[in-house]
């Protein structure tokens, strides 16, 4: 049954997860081979399998996967991503609070802010390289004042997140030296951050990881440390990267962009839909802990399994034919962009809320964004995100 199953090779850098080779496998059927494992394709298997019992998180295997070891590797398999049960749990109620729904509310007007400021110092231009002029100080500012750091070093951990980051594309093996490097900076970081903390306390969400570990071992030191190193990361990393492919996605559908800065309102479904059709996150990856069959295909213990975002959210079953871009569609699929189940993005209301802000001002203030040269774009498989996006607009 498997041996008959099309083949994506999804470890080529080349492959794109929004290929023609995968709409055909996806019209085909639901399922794929891939070097990694099994490649689910479409919406209504993927949301069941995506809250199976039978899986667990199954991103640990990635190292393995692509060739990755030392520093990295143990450190992405200690990480609460990578946990499952009490251990999952405990280390998902500690990082949660960092990203409570209130704090999207009272910390919009500092995003705004924050995001005016920074179109501030290129709109007169009419141009800007969009990943380094808004993208990248947007996102790691955000996370700075989310965990009470110095803003004035954003440039340093912007470069650190970007490093750690090459260790989730396709050809991560490629980009060890600097992986590890940037990781080494990043716990160094942390560990200045946590004995600032013990020295000076304060009201501030460092601060509350500090006392977990001091007052009651709730965290370990080494927990401590990953768990920052982590929040760091991951806050900066995807928000660019997803950001950055929103400018894409609507630079190439500008009747979408000028909807946008008419009715500002639509912001929250705008970021939805982006992450529907251009995730940065290609793929949810599951691994079977127990032999099952799962609608005919037999999945072995062991068995990695990518539930791919993309081709999931654009399904003409559910998404419609052709399912098109438009931020007014009340119709569309749940995207699967943060995951699902136990392992649902923690990070997901601040990642809506501060893109939301950011898309709008944007769309307000940037009018007929184009193109201003040939953008590049890291591998379309694994975690994705543009290289560089120069633009141009009217002010």
């Amino acid at each position: 049954m498997l041996a008959n199953l099309p083949y994506l090779d999804v470890a080529d850098p080349t492959f794109s997860v929004r290929s023609e080779a995968v709409r055909a496998a996806r019209e085909a059927g639901a399922y794929a081979r891939t070097p990694y494992g099994l490649a689910v394709l479409r919406y209504d298997e993927t949301s069941r399998l995506i809250k199976d019992r039978r899986l667990i998180q199954g991103s640990a295997a990635w190292p393995a996967h692509v060739g990755v070891t030392g520093r990295w590797a143990d450190w992405w398999g200690r990480i609460v991503l990578n946990r499952e049960g009490d251990d999952h749990a405990r280390l998902r109620r500690l990082a949660t609070p960092a990203f409570a729904p209130g704090l999207v509310r009272e910390m919009t007007p500092s995003f705004q802010a924050l995001g005016n400021e920074l179109i501030d110092g290129f709109h007169a231009a009419g141009r800007c390289e969009f990943m380094v002029d808004f993208a990248e100080p947007y996102a790691t500012r955000v996370v700075a004042r989310l965990l009470g750091i110095p803003e004035t070093e954003w440039r340093t951990l912007a470069r650190w997140s970007e490093h750690v980051g090459l260790g989730l594309v396709v050809n991560a093996r490629d980009h060890a030296t600097e992986m590890e490097a940037a990781l080494d900076g990043l716990a160094g970081y942390a560990d200045d951050l946590i004995a600032d903390r013990k020295a000076k306390p304060r009201e501030d969400f460092a601060t509350r990881l500090v006392r977990s570990n001091v007052e009651d071992d709730r965290l370990s030191d080494e927990e401590l440390r990953d768990m920052i190193v982590l929040l760091i990361f991951g806050g900066i990393d995807t928000t660019r990267n997803q950001l950055g492919l929103a400018v894409d996605t609507f630079i190439r559908h500008p009747d979408q962009w000028q909807l946008l800065a008419e009715r500002p309102e639509l912001a929250a479904s705008a970021v939805e839909e982006v992450m529907r059709v251009r995730p940065t996150i290609t793929w949810t990856t599951r691994q079977a802990v127990e032999d099952f069959e799962f609608d005919g295909i037999p999945i072995a213990n062991g068995t990695t399994i990518h539930l791919f975002s993309e081709a999931s959210g654009t399904d003409p079953r559910v998404a419609g034919e052709p399912a098109g871009f438009d931020i007014t569609a009340e119709d569309r699929p749940r995207h699967f962009g943060f995951g699902g189940g136990r392992h649902y993005c923690f990070g997901h209301t601040i990642a809506r809320g501060d893109m939301g802000v950011a898309l709008t001002l944007l769309a307000s203030r940037l009018k007929g964004i184009a193109h201003d040269g040939e953008p590049s774009f890291l591998p379309d498989s694994g975690n994705t995100g543009p290289v560089h996006l120069p633009i141009r607009f009217t002010t």
